[in-house]
C-alpha cells in the first residue's frame, strides 16, 4: 500500500490525484481487489486480514482528501494571481463617469444662489413635529395638515415633507440677516408619474430689517433664476396659499416645449408651474423669536426642475437605475 500512499502525496494535479482515486477506490481498483481476496482466506484470519484493510482504506481515504484541499486551494491562488487587477494602473478602456441628472441639477441651483451670496445649510431628515410643522404656521389639527402625506415615528417624529426645518432651525441659531438656501431629500407617501416617496428640494430664505425686504426683491430674484434655468422665458406669479407665507404666489414659466402656443404637457395652457414662493408669515418669526423683521421664502422641486430640462417624461425614470438613460448624461 505504501506505493498509493505516495502515489496520493505526490499527486500534481486534481486530474492526476482523480486517476489514482479510481485506481484505488474504483470497482476494479487495488482496495476491492484485496477485499475480493477474503473469499480464499481461512475464516480465523478473515477479521485480522479485513481490519488491516479498512484501517488502510480509512487512512488512504484520509491521505486523498486532504491532497484534494491542498490542490484545489492551490489551483484558486493560482487562478486569482493570473486573473489580478492592478486598480492603479491607467486603462483607456475605462468609460467617463457623469453626474446622475437630479444631482446635475441641483448643483446647478446651487451654483446660481451660491453666486448671489446665499448661503447653503443643510438639517436632520428625520424631524420633530414642532420644526416640520408648528413653527411653520402649521399648529396641531391645522388643515393644510392635509396637504402633506407624512412618515410618522414613535413620538411625534416624522421624516421631514421639506427642508423648511432648515430654515426655523437656522433662524433659531442666528439673529438676522440671513440669507441661505436649504437643498435636500424629502418624504411624502405618494408615487405615481410625478411623484415619489422620495424627492429632493430647494428651499430659500431672505430675512433682514422690517421695510429691507419686499415681493419686489422676491420676484426680481426668482425671474432672474428661472431665466438662468430655462433660458427665454415669460414667468408669471399667480396668487396662492401656503401656511407659512402670506401673501403667497405660484411662480410658473412659459411651456419650454410649445413656447406658450399650448400642448399636451401644459394642458394646453402655455404654462408650466415650477415652484411657490411668498413673504415670510409673521407668525414664524414669532415661533423663531425674531421681532421687527421681514422676509421672503420659496421652495422647488429639483426632479420637476430636472424632468423640464432633460425632457423626461416620468419621474420614475429618474430612480430606476437605467444605464441606457444615465450614460446620456455624459
Amino acid at each position: 500500500m505504501k506505493e498509493w500512499y505516495d502515489a496520493i502525496e505526490s499527486a500534481e494535479s486534481v486530474g492526476k490525484l482523480e486517476e489514482i482515486r479510481i485506481a484505488v477506490f474504483g470497482k476494479k481498483g487495488v482496495l476491492a481487489g484485496e477485499f475480493a481476496k477474503m473469499k480464499s482466506i481461512p475464516n480465523e484470519e478473515k477479521g485480522a486480514f479485513a481490519k488491516t484493510l479498512n484501517t488502510h482504506k480509512a487512512a488512504l481515504t484520509a491521505a486523498f482528501n486532504a491532497r484534494k484541499e491542498l490542490l484545489a486551494l492551490e489551483a484558486l491562488e493560482a487562478a486569482m494571481k493570473a486573473e489580478a487587477i492592478d486598480v492603479t494602473l491607467y486603462s483607456r478602456k475605462s468609460g467617463r463617469g457623469a453626474l446622475h441628472p437630479v444631482m446635475q441639477t441641483m448643483d446647478r441651483i446651487v451654483e446660481y444662489f451660491t453666486a448671489m451670496n446665499f448661503s447653503v445649510k443643510t438639517g436632520p431628515m428625520v424631524e420633530d413635529d414642532f420644526h416640520n410643522f408648528e413653527a411653520l404656521n402649521l399648529p396641531k389639527y391645522h388643515p393644510a395638515r392635509d396637504m402633506q402625506d407624512t412618515f410618522y415615528f414613535k413620538d411625534e417624529m416624522l421624516l421631514r415633507t421639506h427642508t423648511s426645518p432648515v430654515q426655523i432651525r437656522t433662524m433659531m441659531r442666528h439673529k438676522p440677516p440671513i440669507r441661505m438656501i436649504a437643498p435636500g431629500a424629502v418624504f411624502r407617501r405618494d408615487y405615481d408619474l410625478t411623484h415619489t416617496p422620495m424627492f429632493h428640494q430647494v428651499e430659500g430664505l431672505l430675512v433682514d430689517e422690517e421695510g429691507k425686504v419686499s415681493f419686489a426683491n422676491l420676484k426680481f430674484i426668482l425671474e432672474d433664476f428661472l431665466k438662468y434655468m430655462f433660458g427665454d422665458v415669460d414667468v408669471r406669479f399667480r396668487p396662492s396659499f401656503f401656511p407659512f407665507t402670506e401673501p403667497s404666489a405660484e411662480v410658473d414659466i412659459s411651456c419650454i416645449f410649445c413656447k406658450g402656443d399650448g400642448c399636451r404637457v401644459c394642458s394646453k395652457t402655455g404654462w408650466l408651474e415650477v415652484l411657490g414662493c411668498g413673504i415670510v408669515d409673521p407668525n414664524v418669526f414669532k415661533a423663531v423669536g425674531y421681532e421687527e423683521v421681514s422676509g421672503y421664502a420659496f421652495g422647488l422641486g429639483v426632479e420637476r426642475f430636472a424632468m423640464l430640462i432633460h425632457r423626461i417624461g416620468d419621474l420614475r425614470s429618474l430612480f430606476e437605475g437605467d444605464i441606457r438613460l444615465l450614460e446620456q448624461f455624459q
